[in-house]
């Protein structure tokens, strides 16, 4: 029997042509990505563009430079309740409302100040569920009008995070100040206990970032950042003594003060001697 001869098949000359196209569609994809990331977005080149050449063509604004102490107008419209829409930010006139925030300055901030007695109803109202717990007070004190607020029902313990009862109860808060002119300060307190973590080596700073976080709420819902200010007195200004786990909780608070004018105050202080001279 012939043995049948295997016939060899002919040798593929075009094999490199599978190379060539994988390294055509690699180079291709490359170029894209290439493109890809140095095109330029010309609507923000063209506002940088803009921005640069009336920066450096405008003419002086002042020959004189700005004088350290001196009053200083904010050139941006603002608006709130002490400049009207489009108008220049008065300066001045916070100024005066500012002035107004130590207890010992007297004088009227020539603000037209609401009364007190007025927004302490409306607050009573607003967090009057937190009231009936015993965890809002609200006093009218020489300063002005007292929202003392306890810990608790604001942050957990060693934390600066509000909790969402204090969302809510706080932005009912913002809602009835936004429209008032009073100055408004914003006290943290703590107990005795110490506290040393890296972000708060003492209760300083974490009566201190409290404050703060109600303030930067207050921000976001409306109340002008100027009227503001956020103190913290660590331990060291109780509201009765820490000799235990019920009286420390007292002292932990965060205390909101609306500043009263100078008239107020006086009415204040001789509502408080008149009563003092009726008791036995």
């Amino acid at each position: 029997m012939a043995r049948r001869r295997r016939q060899e098949e002919p040798e593929n000359h075009e094999r490199w042509l599978v190379s060539y196209a994988d390294f055509i569609t690699l180079l291709f994809a490359l170029f894209v990505v290439m493109y890809s990331i140095s095109s330029i977005n010309e609507d923000k080149y063209r506002v940088l563009s803009a921005t640069l050449t009336d920066v450096f063509a405008s003419p002086a604004r002042s020959p004189d430079p700005i004088q350290v102490g001196e009053q200083v107008r904010v050139l941006k419209p603002v608006a709130s309740e002490f400049a009207e829409p489009g108008q220049v930010y008065n300066m001045d006139r916070m100024q005066q409302a500012m002035e107004q925030t130590t207890a010992d300055e007297p004088g009227a901030t020539g603000l037209d100040f609401v009364s007190l007695s007025r927004i302490a109803a409306d607050l009573e109202g607003e967090l009057s569920p937190f009231v009936d717990q015993d965890l809002v007070k609200v006093t009218q004190t020489e300063r002005g009008l007292e929202v003392e607020m306890k810990s608790r029902m604001l942050f957990n313990s060693g934390s600066t995070r509000l909790s969402h009862d204090a969302v809510k109860a706080l932005s009912g808060v913002a809602a009835i100040l936004k429209s008032l002119p009073n100055p408004i300060k914003v006290e943290g307190h703590t107990d005795d206990v110490p506290i040393r973590t890296v972000s708060f080596p003492s209760n300083w700073e974490l009566s201190a970032a409290r404050a703060a976080s109600v303030v930067h709420l207050f921000s976001r819902r409306g109340v002008a950042p100027a009227r503001m200010s956020a103190i913290g007195y660590g331990e060291f200004r109780p509201i009765t003594e820490n000799r235990d786990e019920v009286n420390r909780a007292k002292n932990r608070r965060v205390a909101i003060i609306i500043m009263a004018a100078s008239h107020e105050r006086e009415q204040h202080d001789a509502d408080e001697l008149k009563l003092a001279k009726e008791m036995p």
